[in-house]
């Protein structure tokens, strides 16, 4: 080969080296689709989305160089299902999903889409694994809670409220979640004295009328589960339940800190620092079916002493000492 070719060929491939470098960097970049049923913005939502980010960061991954993060946000089942279905269709590496009403759009969807689920109640019970243990498809993830802590909140109440004998449980009849919890809170209010009642979960007014018609009956008491409605709603049921005078109990210390009486449960914001681990494991080829579901391990009793004040009511010094934070 003459010099001038040689030289000739070799500038054309020199030349081609920074777009063939860029080509592979594009293809190692991993696609993550998170799926939210938050409205966009929400502070919990997002904080429990920059705890997983944090996660996944320490593990070496970095939204914009090796991974790509598309979010999809939305409340109802309407939106909850057009947003899976275009997470879906963006053919990720894997999906990461908050609550039941999300995970539960995806199984419609997808068999071969990794997803981890934060969130979600009883994953056996709806169908997503066939045991915590050996998930044995393409979910696996964190759950809060066993079904039966649901009826911790009615105990709670009637130890700050010795006096209650109805009970509001705010839960949304279409979300199958809900209805579980709702279900145990009712099969343990017969040994406690209280008849239970359901309220759905509509906008503000809504939600003002209803707990004010429940609180119009003396000797009420309100207890918010855990679901994603409530969450996003939190605002306007702590403001119900302040301006109807009704001692009311909380899933998360978030309603608390917000103005809410009491809460009991799980710390999800750590479930998503976990989920990071369970995320970088199937990036670099494990299989959901061989990661067991894990339960909570952090739980949290948070007491509002302000709220309790303004309510009449005077916190039995045993809960106090069992409180993990009380706010003054």
């Amino acid at each position: 080969m003459r010099r001038r070719e040689f030289i000739s060929l070799f500038a054309g491939a020199a030349a081609a080296w920074p777009r063939l470098a860029s080509a592979q960097q594009l293809a190692s970049v991993r696609r993550i689709g998170i799926l939210m049923n938050y409205p966009e913005g929400d502070p919990e939502a997002t904080q429990r989305i920059d705890a997983f980010l944090q996660g996944i960061g320490e593990l070496g991954w970095r939204n914009g160089k090796n991974i790509s993060v598309d979010y999809r946000w939305g409340v109802d089942s309407r939106s909850v299902t057009a947003n899976a279905a275009e997470l879906v269709a963006l053919a990720p590496d894997l999906i990461v999903a908050n609550g039941p009403p999300s995970v539960l759009a995806l199984r419609q969807l997808t068999k071969t889409v990794p997803v981890v689920f934060a969130a979600v109640t009883d994953p056996v019970g709806l169908g997503l694994v066939q045991s915590m243990a050996r998930p044995g498809g393409n979910f696996t993830g964190f759950f809060p809670a066993e079904l039966e802590m649901s009826a911790k909140w009615l105990e709670l109440l009637k130890e700050i409220v010795p006096g209650v004998k109805r009970a509001a449980v705010l839960a949304e009849p279409s979300n199958l979640g809900a209805r579980r919890q709702f279900s145990v809170i009712e099969d343990a209010a017969p040994a406690l004295g209280v008849v239970v009642d359901r309220i759905g979960v509509g906008d503000a007014d809504a939600i003002d009328r209803d707990i004010g018609a429940f609180a119009s009956a003396p000797d009420g008491g309100l207890i918010v589960i855990r679901t994603s409605e409530n969450i996003a709603a939190r605002d306007h049921v702590i403001a119900a339940a302040s301006r109807y005078r009704l001692p009311a109990i909380y899933p998360l210390r978030l309603f608390v800190t917000g103005g809410g009486l009491a809460s009991y449960g799980p710390d999800i914001v750590e479930e998503y620092r976990e989920a990071a681990g369970y995320a970088d494991r199937i990036l670099k080829g494990g299989k959901p079916a061989d990661l067991p579901v894990q339960a909570s391990t952090k739980f949290e009793f948070v007491l509002n002493l302000k709220t309790a004040k303004s309510l009449g009511l005077a916190i039995p010094d045993h809960l106090l000492a069992l409180a993990d934070e009380v706010i003054e």
